[in-house]
């Protein structure tokens, strides 16, 4: 039997989730798919009202920087994000010929499409947040997918280094000293950038 993973609820922490594709297979490999799944991830956390810090949607795995929803918690979040991702992508579209095709038909989606569990760390203060938010960021430029965040859309980078809205609306978060963590991971970019390492 699997030993249960311990959720941390109720504290008014922010969580950093990671969750992964099943047996970590790239079924978020196309852009068809990458877009896809921030539009849904729009979707939800409107209806579960939810704020949205820093996100970034790799191939096979993707990192949300999230706070706790007013009603349920981020494990109900992340069953109906999962369920809503599985099944949008499944619907066909038409003329999609200048998009990048998923590796399997919109008909033949992989089932089970997602790992079942998901990694769950609570952040609570400003400095952490911080760390949290560079490391992601920086996660496509250390797998070399692209050389540089900005060439890399489906995260929450754009926000905090141009100020630009991006894929997905990002929510304003103040830290403990009223200071808006936007300028903060603006200076912290460059001094954390070359020793981030990627989730495994």
């Amino acid at each position: 039997m699997r030993n249960p993973l311990r959720r941390y609820y109720g504290r008014g922490d922010l969580h950093f989730i990671t969750f992964s594709c099943y047996r970590r297979r790239p079924f978020l490999g196309s852009v068809r798919a990458r877009h896809r799944f921030t539009k849904v991830l729009d979707v939800v956390r409107s209806r579960h009202k939810f704020l949205l810090i820093g996100y970034v949607v790799m191939p096979e795995h993707v990192h949300l920087l999230i706070s706790e929803p007013q009603t349920g918690n981020p494990s109900k979040v992340l069953q109906v994000l999962k369920q809503n991702v599985s099944s949008a992508l499944r619907v066909k579209r038409k003329g999609s010929s200048s998009q990048l095709p998923l590796p399997f038909s919109s008909t033949e989606l992989p089932s089970p499409f997602w790992q079942r569990r998901f990694y769950d760390f609570n952040v609570w203060s400003g400095k952490k947040i911080g760390e949290k938010l560079d490391y992601m960021h920086r996660n496509p430029v250390q797998r070399k997918l692209v050389s540089h965040p900005k060439d890399w859309p489906w995260s929450s980078w754009s926000y905090y280094a141009r100020g630009e809205r991006g894929l997905v609306r990002i929510d304003r978060l103040e830290d403990e000293n009223g200071r808006h963590l936007k300028q903060q991971s603006r200076k912290s970019l460059s001094a954390r950038q070359k020793s981030q390492t990627p989730h495994p």
